[in-house]
């Protein structure tokens, strides 16, 4: 019976192990992706955003990838009361990105944690943003001129309420003021928005029925007006 060269094992072994150490070694970046080498826990070097292929030191060295693109930040509906006492519920979305790796790496670790303090940052602005103001600065961008309205009744009269900021530059201060929130964390806020503004179920039914009625009335003194005007041509 022949006896396994030793030779052979060791030249096995060798290569299997450069093999390992290569592979662990190198590694490839893609054009939506940055990272930061980490040795032992703390960060080596300056932030990788080019794109290719690079190299760390096998089992030592650790590559912390992180994505380039705009990320998505989708906020939870929240009750807010407004200045004016009108209690709403506003439901925000936003846009973001890793803009300095390496702070993120350090105060965030990841995108889980990065979504957990949007949550706190942005709500909480945009629940202080929305009490400062009236409703109806929440719902509007712009003023409208009277002879965009068509009927005459209260309720189309008060749309005339001429409004200091509007939506648009709401929805900018509560960027602006969670920006100055986040900087510190590696993360800069593309944008942020209104994705539904409506009233609480027990205020949402009053509203309606006051409408309603509204357009009852105006419906009503139409009839009226008809028939007077038919009685008078008979």
């Amino acid at each position: 019976m022949n006896s396994v060269n030793p030779k052979l094992i060791a030249l096995v072994v060798i290569v299997f192990l450069a093999l390992i150490l290569f592979f662990d070694g190198i590694f490839v970046v893609s054009e939506t992706q940055q990272l930061i080498i980490t040795q032992f826990g703390n960060p080596v070097g300056d932030p990788i955003n080019s794109p290719g292929v690079h190299l760390k030191i096998p089992f030592i060295q650790k590559a912390n990838f992180f994505d380039k693109r705009f990320l998505e930040w989708d906020g939870d509906p929240n009750q807010v009361p407004t200045k004016d006492k009108r209690f709403i519920w506003v439901n925000t979305y936003a846009r973001w990105r890793i803009s300095d790796p390496l702070k993120f790496l350090e105060r965030l670790r990841d995108e889980q944690a990065a979504q957990s303090r949007l949550d706190d940052i942005l709500d909480g602005e945009t629940r202080s943003s929305v009490a400062r103001h009236d409703l109806v600065e929440v719902v509007r961008s712009s003023n409208r001129a009277p002879e965009a309205i068509l009927v005459d009744s209260d309720e189309e009269t008060a749309i005339l309420e001429r409004i200091e900021k509007g939506r648009e530059l709401i929805t900018r201060e509560i960027l602006e003021n969670a920006q100055r929130g986040v900087t510190d964390l590696g993360i800069e806020l593309i944008d942020l928005r209104f994705k539904g503004i409506n009233y609480v179920d027990e205020v949402r039914k009053d509203v309606f029925d006051r409408m309603i009625a509204e357009r009852n009335r105006i419906a009503q003194r139409y009839r009226s007006e008809g028939e007077g005007e038919a009685a008078r041509i008979r």
